[in-house]
């Protein structure tokens, strides 16, 4: 059918029907007479929605994922998981040089790069120790305040 020009008209016309929201909306507001042959009207239809593409993050996209200066790990660790999900077909060794190299300078940073993990699931385990020593020494943090208001009272 798309190889005859004949059916332009019957092309045209039924496209429609595949149509709902806005573009149903946005066909409907054509005013008569502006399309004059399916290959145009599929031009026109696709120039319009171009800006309504979803764009899909690639590998490059992780790098720019850097653990914020006060950022905690766990934090740090579910944005960037939240990232990499959304990348079809990511190599595994490719997120884990990236998610390592996003580390800020620390003691962690350190501890991988004496460990040298060669997988995600190794990394993620040194990661999990760190983020109970972060949840640790946070809970001692709050605790200390507490400790001295009990000393005045």
């Amino acid at each position: 059918m798309f190889l005859n020009s004949d059916y332009d008209p019957i092309l045209c016309r039924s496209f429609s029907t595949f149509l709902d929201g806005a573009a149903l909306l946005w066909f409907s507001n054509l005013p008569a007479g502006t399309i004059s042959n399916f290959d145009e009207f599929a031009k026109f239809f696709i120039n319009h929605f171009a800006a309504s593409k979803i764009y899909v993050q690639d590998s490059d996209y992780l790098s720019t994922i850097k653990q914020g200066q006060h950022e905690n790990l766990k934090d740090y660790m579910m944005r960037f998981t939240t990232a990499a999900m959304e990348i079809s077909d990511l190599n595994p060794e490719v997120q884990l040089h990236v998610i390592k190299c996003g580390l800020r300078p620390g003691k962690f940073q350190e501890a991988i790069a004496v460990a040298k993990p060669k997988t995600l699931e190794e990394f993620r385990k040194k990661a999990t120790g760190h983020i109970e020593v972060e949840k640790l020494r946070e809970a001692w943090r709050s605790e200390r305040p507490r400790k001295e208001d009990e000393k005045l009272n």
